[in-house]
């Protein structure tokens, strides 16, 4: 089974609250939809990260905003059903920007990041990254991966999302994000898939039908 949720913020009680009702196995893969936060620098983060690694399923995480990116970084890149991770633990990887993943047979592009509007109240490079938002070769990677599959895809998931639905959901985009929320538009136009699968509003909502924002809710596929 492929379960999928949203931020996790490095609360591990929360997490395993979440997701326990379930219980995923060994089989089973945990799709985190950005803002992991359990891979921090830190005595605290690195205890719960310790604690994750011992539970039975695969926890497969995209990068949200608030991320370790100098630390998340360091850790080895290597190939993982047909994309680039990084590996993390032996059951915890990192879904890299604009790869394309098959997981029990279904496609998932991912492409993670997005905008801090707490910004101006964070120092970077110790609780804020300007690598939060995706590069060009990031947007070029994307590009590369969907064209090899025909713009195709059966789920698509992100931290963000396309700057319609931002709209849809009564939040004015951000002119910072602009970029990234605007090439999701474009992509919501152009890809087939099956369903788009987001976090970093805090809210579990589903947007005409094809887009879950998803924050503590679980939805299995």
């Amino acid at each position: 089974m492929i379960y999928i949720t949203g931020d996790t913020h490095g609360k591990y009680n929360d997490f395993i609250y979440r997701i326990c009702s379930y219980q995923p196995t060994e089989n089973d893969t945990v799709i985190i939809c950005g803002d992991f936060g359990f891979v921090w620098d830190d005595p605290r983060h690195r205890y719960f990260l310790a604690k994750l690694t011992v539970i039975p399923f695969t926890i497969a995480f995209i990068d949200g905003n608030h991320e370790d990116f100098t630390l998340l970084n360091t850790y080895p890149v290597e190939e993982w059903n047909g994309g680039n991770v990084h590996r993390i633990a032996k059951n915890i990887v990192h879904l890299m920007r604009g790869q394309l993943f098959t997981i029990e047979g279904k496609s998932f592009f991912t492409m993670g990041g997005a905008y801090s509007i707490d910004k101006v109240l964070r120092k970077e490079n110790v609780n804020w990254w300007a690598e939060e938002l995706p590069n060009n070769e990031d947007y070029k990677t994307a590009g590369e991966t969907l064209e090899k599959c025909g713009y195709k895809v059966d789920y698509v998931i992100t931290h963000t999302v396309p700057e319609s639905v931002i709209h849809y959901i009564g939040h004015i985009p951000d002119s910072h994000d602009a970029e990234l929320t605007g090439y999701f538009e474009w992509l919501y136009r152009k890809l087939e898939f099956k369903k788009w699968f987001a976090g970093h509003f805090h809210i579990n909502r589903l947007i005409r039908d094809n887009v879950k924002i998803l924050l503590d809710e679980v939805e299995i596929i």
